[in-house]
């Protein structure tokens, strides 16, 4: 299926999305949102998704004037797009049934840094950055950002990001414990693809159950974790992948895993 703001590609198992509108820096419009989330929305045979941008962006935030002009100096517009657009993708990125890498090259600003945390794995270029540049045109940053960042850096350096709008580094971003790995521009699809080619070959039914219980352990207490784990290992533990793991344990030899 063809798109109009973003390109896939399949290899094996892993599909691979690249935000495709270079010429604004892969500014996120509503309807680039929506193509997303109809992607991730039926994995069928993709067993990993890698998000990035095509030329020098990963993406500089949500396109503006693609909301109307009724959004800009105006909070109604910006709420229906991030209540129909925007929100509705970040739900698809968190109940995604199968992992999903980001691959994240130069800016990943506003609404993009949210799209590229979102995923289980962040790698970035050495030469990316993140930004929550709102209070710079006096908004608040949304698509899960006052969320996600407190919980991934903590409150102090949440506030930093969010209250003085000022780029991290790829490099800090590595050492804040807020994205994966930090490598080197050239060889950032390389190792992407790599993770995700991994994950893929993995036990796919538990990764996705792996995925839920730790989403869901970010609101609920030990006890209800707890729970989850049980829930998550009875569905993980019914699966073919399960009974061929112990297999593979018992005879020392690797698992194949097929995703079922």
């Amino acid at each position: 299926m063809s798109y109009q703001h973003i390109l896939t590609e399949t290899d094996g198992a892993v599909t691979t999305i690249t935000l495709n509108r270079p010429e604004r820096l892969n500014a996120c419009a509503p309807d680039m949102a929506v193509e997303i989330r109809d992607v991730l929305a039926d994995p069928g045979a993709v067993r990993c998704f890698v998000i990035t941008g095509s030329g020098r962006a990963f993406c500089s935030g949500a396109d503006l004037s693609a909301r109307g002009e009724r959004s800009v100096g105006g909070g109604r517009g910006a709420y229906d797009a991030l209540s129909m657009s925007y929100n509705p993708l970040m739900m698809h990125m968190a109940q995604c049934a199968v992992p999903i890498v980001a691959a994240v090259n130069g800016p990943a600003a506003g609404i993009g840094c949210s799209i590229a945390l979102a995923a289980d794995f962040v790698l970035a270029g050495k030469s990316a950055y993140f930004l929550q540049a709102f209070v710079n045109i006096g908004l608040v940053p949304d698509g899960g950002a006052s969320w996600m960042l407190p919980r991934l850096i903590g409150k102090a350096r949440a506030t930093e990001m969010m209250m003085l709008g000022e780029k991290i580094g790829a490099e800090k971003a590595e050492d804040w414990g807020m994205i994966y790995k930090c490598v080197e521009d050239a060889v950032l699809m390389q190792e992407a693809k790599a993770v995700a080619q991994r994950l893929a070959g993995g036990p796919t039914l538990a990764l996705g159950a792996m995925r839920e219980n730790i989403f869901k352990a970010l609101e609920i207490n030990y006890s209800a974790a707890l729970h989850q784990e049980a829930l998550g290992q009875r569905r993980a533990g019914e699966s073919k992948d399960a009974v061929e793991g112990g297999m593979a344990f018992l005879m020392k030899r690797k698992p194949e895993f097929k995703g079922e």
